[in-house]
Formats: structure tokens, sequence, C-alpha cells
């Protein structure tokens, strides 16, 4: 549903929230490995995330990567999802066609709309402090085969 890049990034959002919360920033070499994902890729996922004001960069000794308190309860999903797949994902046509609308309806419009309604209402309604707190308790999780 989500570009490789878009999970990555969520991913990448929730782990370092997690790390902020106990005040720890983390490096983009960390954050590669906790997401599984390859490190020049992260980079530019994070500097799409940094760029988009989520998540908030340092650079020196003790820098990395963080989220402020205050970010963390306004940031929704729905503004990852913006910065790095765009809003084509609860816009677009359910089958990719070009033009696909109420009048002119692909397919599947009538079923994907609902499906494309209770995506936007989770992306808009579900912050980064939902997601990272659900983590830290246990409750979800980033890595299935933990082996830390």
């Amino acid at each position: 549903m989500f570009s490789k890049a878009c999970e990555y990034g969520i991913r990448a959002s929730i782990f370092i929230a997690t790390k902020s919360s106990k005040g720890i920033r983390v490096g983009i070499k960390d954050v590669a490995k906790e997401i599984d994902s390859p490190e020049p890729f992260t980079a530019k996922i994070m500097q799409i995330l940094t760029k988009n004001g989520i998540i908030e960069s340092s650079k020196g000794v003790g820098g990395g990567f963080e989220v402020s308190d205050n970010a963390v309860k306004s940031i929704k999903l729905i503004q990852i999802v913006d910065a790095i797949d765009g809003d084509t994902i609860y816009k677009g046509c359910g089958i990719g066609l070009k033009e696909c609308s109420e009048t002119k309806p692909c397919p599947v419009h009538k079923e994907f709309k609902k499906v494309r309604e209770l995506l936007l209402e989770m992306l808009t309604n579900t912050t980064l402090e939902q997601l990272a707190s659900g983590v830290k308790t246990g409750d979800f999780f980033l890595r299935i085969n933990d082996r830390e």
C-alpha cells in the first residue's frame, strides 16, 4: 500500500520518537539497522523527514536524530505519508487509472472509495506519540525477530 520509502519513514519516525522520549538521539547507522533498511536509502528518507519538520537533526558530537516532546504529540501519520508518498494513496484510483471519478468510475471505484476514506481517517487521527508509546509498552513491535 505504501511505498518502501514510506514504510521505512514511518518505522524510522516511530523508532526515533521512542528513543527521543528517553532523551536519546540516534545516528543514521542505528536508524538503518533498526528499520532494516540500507544506510544510503535511510539517509535519503531522513533528509525528507527532516526537511518536512517531522524529525530534527543535529550534527557533531552528541548529534543525531530526535523528535521533540511537543512534535511527537502533534505529528500525525498523514504528515509522514504526505512527505514521502504524497496524497495519491488516499486520492488515487484503486487500479491506477489516470482518470477515475464519481462520473467515470473504474470497476473498483465504489469499494475502494470506502477503503480510502478509512485510510485517510486513520492517517489523520493517529499521532506519532500513539505509535511510539505502543512500541514502548510492548503492545506494538517494529521488529518481529528482535535478536537484541
